[in-house]
């Protein structure tokens, strides 16, 4: 899909849409943290940041980060679909969805951006979401699709069987006062046994994937460089920013 010249806005006066060109958007910072990130941190630096992206006083920012393993459970998480509840640390996430893994070998991008501005609806925003990730996986040659009433991205393995497919990707968001924080996960080469200690996102029916387990020997600086091309083709320009965690522990 060719990259919008605009962004669609709401209008503060009524219940038009404004076309806001894409120019006269400031560049979203862009960070990448090389060393594991605690969950409880990475919150901390998130709900700081859209605080401040929604009083005016930062730019907005998406951070690229790993995990030590460990279990998240979103909103509509659902108690039996944890199933090893002393395998990892379990943490409550203010983001939708359910139960979800991270850890080593998966890139995680939070995603703190002002919807309403870049926007004007979470719907909107959501699919643009999707979009970025599946073009992202696309210059990997792989087919990312999305599926009604099915969280994440997925991948059609048919050498397993018809009608066969496996999860790659998971999506959760949350949206206060206009701006978004938590993001997107793509499974690049995790320990994906890891995810057997939950219902990944409530769906027992499929399982999960990753680049490696479908033979593509990527890097995680291949994937970091794939996504920040295809999130500007979606979102707009990027710049260059500081490693959230050189700025010091948040949770002190």
């Amino acid at each position: 899909m060719a990259a919008r010249p605009y962004m669609v806005a709401a209008n503060p006066n009524g219940d038009e849409t404004t076309v806001v060109l894409r120019e006269s958007l400031p560049p979203i910072d862009w960070a990448v943290s090389d060393e594991p990130v605690g969950y409880e941190v990475a919150v901390a630096v998130m709900e700081k940041r859209a605080a401040q992206i929604a009083a005016g006083e930062a730019t907005e920012l998406i951070w690229l980060l790993e995990h030590p393993p460990l279990y998240t459970a979103g909103t509509s998480a659902r108690q039996e679909d944890l199933l090893a509840p002393d395998r990892f640390p379990v943490f409550k996430a203010g983001r939708g969805g359910q139960y979800t893994y991270h850890g080593p070998g998966q890139r995680v991008a939070y995603v703190m951006l002002d919807v309403r501005a870049r926007f004007g609806d979470v719907r909107a925003f959501v699919e643009a979401l999707e979009r970025w990730v599946i073009s992202g996986l696309a210059q990997f040659n792989v087919k990312g699709e999305m599926r009604p009433g099915r969280v994440g991205v997925w991948v059609a393995r048919s050498e397993k069987g018809p009608g066969i497919e496996d999860k790659i990707a998971a999506i959760g968001i949350r949206v206060r006062r206009w701006v978004s924080f938590h993001g997107v996960s793509i499974n690049v080469e995790p320990d994906l046994s890891h995810f057997s200690g939950i219902v990944p996102c409530g769906i027992s029916e499929h399982g999960v994937t990753s680049l490696a387990d479908l033979g593509l020997p990527v890097t995680m600086p291949d994937v970091d460089m794939a996504l920040r091309e295809a999130f500007e083709e979606v979102f707009g320009p990027t710049r260059q920013a500081v490693d959230p965690m050189a700025l010091g522990d948040p949770l002190r």
